[in-house]
Order: C-alpha cells, then sequence, then structure tokens
C-alpha cells in the first residue's frame, strides 16, 4: 500500500523532535571519502532536536580519513554511535545491510537511512517520522508534487535521472515514485519483515530492491517529497553505466516470485 504526505510548512521541527511518540532512532550513514561532509551532515541532524538519536556509520576504508572521523565523532556523541569499519569498497547494497543489522542488534526502533554528502536534507527527517506514525516504511521522492532536483543540474543530468528511474520503476514492477531514493525512515519491526540476507543487489539497484521486498511483504509505504541537492563536496558517484547495471541486475526480480 502506497501512500503520500503532503509537504507541511507549518509543521514546527522542534515540536516534532519533542513528541513523546518518537523512540529511539539511529542514522545509517555509509560513507566513502566523505570528510568533508560528515560533520556537517552530523551536527544538522543534531539540530533537530530528535530525542533517543543514534549514529552507525559504515565506512569502506576511505583514504581521506572519513573513518577516522566518524570516530572522533562517536567519542563526543552522547547515545548511540557506532563505526563500522569495512577493509575496503564493499558496495552500497552491504554497507547499508550491515547497518541495518547493528542498528536493530542496539534495540532502535526506527532507522533512517540516507547520504553523507548533504544530497538528502536532515531538516526532512522530522516530518518524515510524523508520517511513519501511520506507516510501516517512508521514502523521500524527488518525483512527486512537492519534490525536485537540483536547480543546478545540467539538461543531461535530469534526463539521465528520470529516465533511468522510470526505467528501473518499469523493469522492477514497483510503485513509488523514486525508485533509487536512498532517503528512507523505516520501523524496525518493518526491516524485521525482510529477509536482508537475500538482498542481492549492491549499488544505485538496491535501493529498488529493497522497495520491491518491502512492497512483496506487504509493508505500509509512505512517500514524501523532498527537494535533492548537489552533493555539498566530494565527487558525485552516479553514471549512465551504473544506471545500466541497475536495470540489468533488477530485471530478473520482476519474476522471482
Amino acid at each position: 500500500m502506497i501512500s503520500e504526505t503532503p509537504v507541511n510548512p507549518e509543521a514546527s521541527q522542534t515540536e516534532v523532535g519533542e513528541t513523546p511518540k518518537i523512540p529511539k532512532i539511529i542514522v545509517v550513514i555509509p560513507t566513502f571519502n566523505e570528510a568533508e561532509n560528515l560533520p556537517v551532515v552530523y551536527e544538522r541532524i543534531c539540530d533537530q532536536n530528535i530525542p533517543g538519536l543514534g549514529f552507525i556509520i559504515v565506512d569502506d576504508n576511505s583514504p581521506d580519513g572519513t573513518g577516522r572521523i566518524a570516530d572522533d565523532l562517536s567519542a563526543h556523541h552522547d547515545g548511540v554511535f557506532r563505526v563500522i569499519h569495512r577493509s575496503e569498497k564493499k558496495g552500497l547494497g552491504r554497507a547499508y545491510v550491515a547497518g541495518f543489522k547493528v542498528a536493530i542488534e542496539q534495540g532502535a526502533e526506527i532507522v533512517v537511512e540516507m547520504d553523507a554528502d548533504l544530497s538528502h536534507p536532515p531538516e526532512e527527517i522530522p516530518r518524515m517520522l510524523q508520517a511513519l506514525e501511520d506507516h510501516d516504511v517512508v521514502v523521500g521522492s524527488r518525483y512527486m508534487p512537492g519534490g525536485g532536483v537540483d536547480p543546478s543540474w545540467s539538461l543531461g543530468r535530469r534526463l539521465l535521472s528520470s529516465l533511468g528511474n522510470a526505467g528501473i520503476r518499469a523493469v522492477v514492477g514497483i510503485s513509488v515514485t523514486d525508485a533509487t531514493s536512498g532517503f528512507k525512515v523505516f520501523r524496525t519491526s518493518a526491516l524485521e519483515q525482510v529477509d536482508l540476507d537475500s538482498l542481492r543487489s549492491n549499488g544505485f539497484a538496491f535501493q529498488a530492491e529493497m522497495i520491491l521486498a518491502c512492497e512483496r511483504a506487504g509493508l505500509r509505504i509512505a512517500q514524501h517529497p523532498y527537494s535533492f541537492r548537489m552533493r555539498a563536496a566530494g565527487e558525485s558517484k552516479m553514471s549512465a553505466g551504473i544506471v545500466y547495471e541497475a536495470v540489468v541486475r533488477l530485471l530478473p526480480l520482476r519474476f522471482k516470485h
């Protein structure tokens, strides 16, 4: 079941953050060469005044020292803050699965999935948490009313993103408007209904496979609009090759069940 949550400019982040219904929340962030961005995204998330907030950073041995910076942040965070150091770059999908499993072990009741590069605005998290009160999963979407992409994007980048998204949605057969969204909020009880070890995609295709798994599990899914922004620093990892790989890897899943 897919529903949409409207933008509510009247919602106060402080009021949302102080709502006693919000349980322990852990933000899972995979990193590779995000030394400049990680401290900024950490501060902006903390600024939302979300009670019971924790972090799990999954770093793939970043040459720029991101893992060391994550360790430094961990030493100053009052609450759950785990850093998973992987010996090499093992892919986005495996990073998220590792983070989700540790979040569950740490007793999280809600798990937030997002990138470190500030393309996902932390200011939207409180509103996504509100939407989760009546759902199992909330998916941030660029491709629904109220959502959008960075105005600085070139026409080629816009076409790559929109056509790639449409192609992946058609191939996989999922209902959400943003197939490759890496901005999601899950109830832990929902994650436990998904066989995380069965997920095979590792790059951007992981996002679509995860949504497909949630839909097939019968979870209540809401969509929340947000405006995607260019990464604050570092290099983008998106390319036409990644979209092609996603389509090739995801096609068999359409007929798996």
